[in-house]
């Protein structure tokens, strides 16, 4: 939108703009917020960390947004993944890493393990 915008008016809008029309307008946040598949509050240096971008788009797939091809390709094969190493993801950190694939344990019900509270600083909004 903002490629096309800044086309045909020659006026460049910025994703916090078009996030503040749709607001202001009452359209539906793009932004999707899952405190059960991302639970943790994530230091800044692993905020673009690939398992977590992950996380994102599959949460978003769940809340019944649409994803690119690549997209979803990637969230396919992480999903795969994890089923073929018995495995989930991990949020440490303490690491420089952050994210890691850990073997899946018997309380494991989802694709993450689940850390015993809520570390999210924001919270999802309804």
């Amino acid at each position: 939108m903002t490629a096309e915008h800044e086309r045909k008016y020659g006026i460049r809008i910025s994703g916090s703009g078009w996030s503040y029309f749709r607001k202001v307008n009452g359209l539906p946040s793009r932004l999707v917020r899952d405190e059960e598949l991302i639970p943790w509050g994530v230091k800044p240096e692993h905020r673009y960390n690939y398992l977590l971008l992950l996380l994102r788009e599959e949460a978003r797939r769940r809340a019944g947004k649409v994803l690119s091809r690549d997209d979803t390709y990637r969230v396919n094969a992480l999903l795969r993944d994890l089923e073929e190493r018995n495995a989930v993801i991990h949020y440490d950190p303490d690491t420089a890493e952050g994210f890691h694939l850990v073997s899946r344990e018997p309380g494991d019900e989802d694709i993450i393990r689940k850390p015993q509270r809520v570390t999210r600083v924001r919270r999802a909004t309804e």
